[in-house]
């Protein structure tokens, strides 16, 4: 990385959004969000509304003037991943892909002040990181009735990234945080303990045993210039939005931060190892990156089925702090069992989703 780039780790917290905990999707922003939103991005509030639309990380809200979809503004908790200058950085790195060929990505919509964040207050005078974004007509993949098409896309898309990642030069003062394996599934984790889920005894000692496999790979891994950089993290069909001529757009890069490369793919087969058509899309991803970046080694595939296995502990991890409707309903209710049984197909065979 560059010497300018500035790697933290922020102090753990659980993840909370309290502030928005009894909205459901469609209800209006509480009155200092709007009114805080209207006022950065120059708008008139009576040709304006902002509606919930999710809460994961942070409370994503639908920005409509005169009734037309015009934005999605993503509202962050005061002090996660770093605050303003993170988020700043994050779209310092999201316009500077805007130059890789091929791709389509969302595009940040600047205030009246000519920057991309700004701070809204509450009504405790707590400040939070807003950014807005262009409204992206389409259809989420995950929406879909089988998102397995686009893999190979999806799998191309990140090796360009990490291609760009390898020889971007940060500016001075860029500023995002690591994702290794304590900010994953370390004793305070940036998402939550997945020890703390509902599992019988067996359970967790099957999950426990899968997960000492694993980091013995990862933990053999070298970080250097071809192993190791800033990916975006979360490349997954949730992430990803289909127009109605089949063209694909990558959203939220909320999550981009310091990897390894590999840890792209497993991400974007994140909540969904245990399904049956996980190997297919795996497969699909894999020949997509390859069609970018060669072929991958033995090795490479024993890291990547490594960190397929910790992102699985990780994201059940976030499970135990995060508001069941972040995900579909047929998901959040397998998320425990789907672990254990991803943990009992790793023990057996590190390459089972590749096979």
């Amino acid at each position: 990385m560059s010497e300018v780039a500035h790697v933290f780790d922020e102090p753990q917290q659980a993840v909370s959004l309290n502030t928005f905990s009894e909205l459901s999707k469609g209800d209006p922003a509480p009155f200092w969000l709007f009114s805080g939103v209207c006022a950065i991005w120059g708008l008139e509030k009576a040709q304006t509304t902002l509606d919930l639309i999710t809460v994961s990380e942070n409370a994503t809200f639908l920005l409509k003037i005169y009734g037309e979809n015009e934005g999605v503004v993503r509202v962050s908790q005061p002090g996660y991943v770093g605050g303003p200058d993170a988020v700043a950085s994050e779209i310092l790195w999201l316009n500077a892909l805007h130059d890789v060929d091929g791709v389509s990505l969302i595009n940040p919509v600047p205030t009246i002040r000519g920057t991309f964040v700004g701070t809204v207050r509450d009504r405790n005078e707590v400040g939070w990181t807003v950014i807005s974004t262009k409204f992206v007509q389409g259809t989420v993949l995950e929406d879909l009735d089988n998102p397995a098409p686009y893999y190979t896309t999806i799998g191309s898309w990140a090796a360009k990234f990490h291609d760009h990642s390898r020889h971007w030069k940060q500016p001075r003062g860029f500023r995002r945080f690591n994702w290794d394996i304590s900010n994953m599934v370390g004793p305070s984790p940036r998402w939550g303990r997945w020890e703390d889920a509902d599992l019988s005894e067996g359970e967790h000692d099957v999950c426990e045993q899968a997960l000492w496999k694993a980091m013995d790979v990862v933990m053999k891994t070298p970080r250097n210039p071809e192993t190791w950089g800033l990916i975006h993290a979360d490349l997954r069909p949730s992430n990803i939005i289909r127009d109605s001529d089949g063209a694909l757009t990558v959203i939220d890069f909320d999550d981009a931060g310091y990897s390894w490369y590999l840890y792209d793919y497993a991400s974007s087969l994140s909540f969904i190892e245990h399904m049956p058509y996980a190997p297919s899309l795996a497969q699909s991803w894999v020949s997509g990156y390859e069609s970018v970046a060669g072929p991958f080694d033995g090795q490479q595939k024993e890291v990547m089925s490594a960190l397929s296995m910790i992102r699985r502990l990780q994201m059940l991890g976030w499970t135990t702090n995060h508001r069941e409707d972040a995900l579909p309903k047929e998901l959040a209710t397998t998320q425990v069992s789907g672990t254990v049984e991803c943990a009992h197909r790793y023990l057996e065979d590190s390459q089972w989703l590749l096979r």
